[in-house]
């Protein structure tokens, strides 16, 4: 079925330049294949209005209409675990959280990962890259080192989190760790082949794609990074690393970096989740390797980790997106509070109000995340040919006064409380935050009973 809005504050986020794409009376035709047949200012030619009927016009008159936003780096199986390692940076919180995990069952897992998913739906978030729980359990780190020897997990713990995501609805990529000391390296790969193949038999329209969630920060073996690329190489997959994330153990952090850059990971699309403890040298390296990276200002706040020079980055040719990170160290799933946290992060560390202004960081929210994850062509902008995922926002409910300048109130001023709608392929998902989708109650029981089935097996977490 095709829909036609009309009279919306268009933003489009075009490729190719800096200009947001505003349009004050815009119009957007979504054809019966989801994806956007055309767009433009003013009334729609007469042949686009007699192509849908009354009941298919929507029509978004002094509200925003803009793509939905991109998280190119988020943990959606968390959604049941907000609230804990509050007291802790990175690796104390992992111990809250990721040791509470490590007791669930895939089926638990499943209805966290679909509320995960549905929560970012409801707050405006239509594409993902979603790093799954490992197979291999959480093991503390000491030093900024770990052993390497905790449990494996079957492969229904990936298999059910990938359904998980399915089930939502959410366009998503799908990231698997290796962990590349459970067993023999045919064993190994034959698990990583294992969750690849289950995620390519989704709808590619949704499982955008396969990654590897790289794991060569915390590996404590010394051909990780070499296994991964394998990987890479064998699966056409890229690969987020967790890396130089938290102000622990920085040198041992900062030495693992030739171990990618040795394997050849840089050019093979390799993204950099955090890359908060570096140096000037590393970045230069990264950004002459073909490297990105991933920011997660709210992220990286509640944790303490420190404020990534995305500025700088930038400004060197280094290719970023921003994510959301997850529910258990973002608390509430804001892309709004996400990009004001970010330019505020910058601004105050430069002392420049000019180092992240919020066209930039709605770009960065958008486009450049579906940018680093390779799936551009088909979301992240409102353009011809790509899905119609996109958020009405209403700026008057609540009302925030006149927009002296549109596009940066958009940024600024917004927040899930003005947001009215999230369509999805041109299909509406979430209505005044409220899921249309028919398991929404469903997961929202099962993550409530988490607390009492998890507490007897693991005790209370801090």
């Amino acid at each position: 079925m095709s829909l036609l809005v009309v009279h919306a504050r268009l933003i489009t986020v075009p490729a190719g330049t800096t200009d947001p794409g505003y349009v004050e009376d815009g119009w957007m035709l979504v054809g019966d294949d989801g994806r956007i047949a055309a767009l433009g200012s003013g009334e729609p030619p007469a042949d686009v209005t007699a192509s849908v009927g009354a009941d298919d016009t929507l029509d978004a008159a002094g509200k925003f209409v803009a793509p939905g936003f991109v998280s190119s780096h988020s943990h959606l199986f968390t959604s049941g675990l907000r609230g804990l390692g509050v007291a802790d940076t990175l690796y104390g919180w992992c111990d809250a959280m990721l040791g509470t995990t490590r007791h669930m069952t895939p089926e638990q897992m499943y209805w966290s990962t679909l509320h995960g998913s549905l929560d970012f739906l409801g707050n405006g978030v239509t594409t993902a890259y979603n790093f799954t729980d490992p197979l291999q359990s959480w093991e503390s780190m000491v030093d900024g080192k770990r052993v390497g020897d905790a449990p494996l997990r079957g492969l229904d713990y990936h298999y059910r989190q990938a359904d998980g995501t399915r089930d939502a609805g959410i366009r998503f990529v799908d990231a698997s760790g290796m962990d590349v000391t459970a067993g023999s390296a045919d064993e190994v790969f034959a698990r990583f082949a294992a969750e690849v193949a289950h995620t390519r038999t989704f709808d590619p329209d949704y499982a955008l794609g396969a990654s590897i969630m790289g794991q060569v920060q915390w590996s404590p073996h010394p051909e990780a990074a070499e296994f991964e690329v394998e990987a890479m190489r064998r699966h056409g997959v890229t690969n987020q690393a967790h890396f130089l994330e938290s102000p622990e153990a920085i040198e041992h952090q900062q030495s693992k970096f030739a171990l990618y850059e040795d394997a050849g990971a840089l050019g093979l699309g390799l993204m950099f989740g955090h890359f908060i403890q570096t140096t000037p040298e590393i970045i230069e390296r990264a950004v002459a390797g073909g490297a990105s990276m991933s920011w997660q200002p709210a992220s990286n706040g509640r944790l303490a980790s420190g404020t990534a020079l995305v500025p700088e980055m930038l400004e060197m040719g280094m290719k970023v997106g921003v994510g959301l990170d997850d529910q258990a160290c973002t608390d509430v799933s804001d892309p709004w509070q996400n990009m004001r946290m970010g330019i505020y992060m910058q601004r105050a560390r430069l002392k420049d109000p000019a180092a992240m202004m919020p066209e930039l960081m709605l770009r960065l929210h958008t486009l450049g995340g579906a940018e680093i994850m390779g799936v551009d062509d088909r979301v992240g902008s409102l353009e011809v040919g790509k899905f119609a995922d996109f958020v009405v926002v209403d700026p008057r409910m609540p009302d925030v006064g006149p927009l002296w300048h549109p596009v940066r109130s958009y940024v600024l001023a917004m927040s899930p409380r003005n947001l009215e709608a999230v369509y999805v392929g041109g299909r509406l998902v979430s209505d005044r935050g409220v899921s249309t989708n028919p398991l929404a109650a469903e997961a929202s029981a099962k993550v409530h009973e988490l607390p009492a089935a998890l507490i007897p097996l693991r005790g209370h977490p801090h």
